[in-house]
């Protein structure tokens, strides 16, 4: 008897996501594992997960400045030795020369306001998330851009 294969197989939206838990299980915050993928064409052009700059002291290591600060999550994201997963992903395809053009990224959260505006200028046309984060902003404006965002 031949499998069913919508039990068996995966969408290609679910298997993304699949592939950006994975991701996120790289990330050293101590507040929250975040991964995201860039992807076009069914093909992963870039991954990138929640931490600081290469060379530096991950937080995992230091503790957490923003808890140290007493920062509300969402709140003054400059104030934070770590980059998001969504910048690391797009610095990644940048660094490489991958062009995100056209591409989709998956995100294990809504993109913040911060990584709303690089998903914007990098070119990237739609994000996938699984969970909400809760920046109005973020929602605003990847609306006006019309970038389709769709929660998995």
């Amino acid at each position: 008897m031949k499998p069913d294969m919508q039990t068996t197989r995966p969408s290609w939206d679910q298997y993304f996501m699949d592939i950006v838990e994975f991701v996120s299980r790289r990330a050293t915050c101590l507040r929250r594992k975040v991964g995201a993928i860039l992807v076009r064409d069914k093909r992963i052009l870039a991954t990138g997960y929640n931490g600081p700059p290469a060379g530096i002291t991950h937080c995992s290591e230091v503790g957490c400045l923003r808890d140290n600060m007493g920062i509300p999550s969402g709140e003054r994201h400059e104030l934070c030795r770590g980059l998001h997963a969504e910048q690391n992903a797009i610095i990644q395809a940048a660094l490489y020369g991958v062009s995100t053009k056209g591409a989709t990224i998956y995100c294990t959260n809504h993109p913040c306001i911060i990584c709303s505006k690089m998903i914007i200028n990098s070119g990237i046309v739609s994000f996938v998330y699984k969970d909400d984060y809760g920046d109005e902003l973020a929602e605003e404006m990847l609306a006006e851009a019309g970038i389709e965002g769709r929660k998995l």
